[in-house]
């Protein structure tokens, strides 16, 4: 009886360190992330191969690396400088996802942290870049969309071999100093008016001309029709118009050519 704590207590010490190795053995990778080996008996990281979902074992010596390969954002206010020199902040955000086949190759050549040694420097270097061609003006209105796609070429062109594809760029918010900020307000707010004063003035214009053309033709027609009523045609017309109300069933009397010209004169009781 005295020898069952001696020999059970390797045992049980054995039994603690399997679990342990079996523990460290599994690992699991969850959805959107990959993995890659570190093997310290070895060459390091393993850039061959990355490991998908699920669970996967490794020998205990070794550890796994598990990084998000999905798509991604990270967000930066940075501090820069306009083309004549005055300080701006620029709000924006950055969509990427690295290559899910190097992953490998990303961690080992700038580390676990790429986005902080690799990501956010590009990033500044490229805002500085781009908002430096740029006027405050230019940066708080109507450049926007252009400065967008401008960052993100050159965000491209920075981490071009690296290992992360970079998806889109957009500029959230341009801080200016207030003074500046105000002054443009202004002038934008000028501008506005200037250009709804001038439609305005366009829209009178072209119906002025409307009424213009509109008279011109009639005062044309009543011209022609003046020109073609001779005083053949308007006996005519007054013969005509005669002969439908003799036919008509009212009383009257009509006097034949007794008006003027000749014409006949109506008289009667509708």
């Amino acid at each position: 009886m005295d020898k069952l704590p001696k020999v059970g207590l390797p045992i049980l010490i054995g039994i603690i360190i399997m679990v342990i190795l079996v523990a460290k053995s599994l690992v699991t990778i969850g959805p959107g992330q990959g993995g890659v080996l570190f093997e310290p008996l070895g060459n390091g990281i393993n850039t061959e191969r990355t490991y998908g979902e699920g669970f996967h074992i490794v020998a205990p010596w070794n550890d796994m690396i598990v990084k998000k390969v999905r798509q991604q954002s990270i967000s930066e206010n940075m501090n820069v400088l306009s083309v004549n020199g005055l300080d701006i902040t620029v709000s924006g955000t950055i969509w990427f996802e690295p290559e899910y086949k190097n992953l490998g190759k990303l961690i080992q050549t700038k580390g676990e942290d790429y986005i902080n040694e690799l990501l956010n420097p590009a990033i500044n270097a490229a805002a500085k870049s781009v908002v430096g061609r740029y006027t405050p003006e230019q940066l708080y209105s109507s450049k926007r969309d252009i400065i967008e796609l401008e960052i993100l070429e050159e965000v491209r062109n920075e981490l071009e071999g690296q290992f992360v594809n970079v998806k889109r760029v957009l500029v959230e918010n341009v801080k200016l100093p207030t003074t500046i900020k105000d002054a443009i307000e202004r002038k934008l707010k000028q501008e506005q008016e200037s250009l709804e004063y001038e439609f305005r003035l366009e829209s009178a214009r072209k119906e002025a001309e409307k009424v213009i053309i509109e008279a011109k033709g009639k005062a044309e027609s009543n011209r022609i029709l003046s020109a073609s009523l001779t005083d053949k045609i308007l006996q005519d017309k007054g013969i005509e118009a005669t002969v439908k109300l003799s036919e008509s069933q009212n009383s009257k009397v009509i006097v034949i050519g007794s008006g003027d010209s000749g014409m006949p004169i109506i008289l009667g009781n509708q």
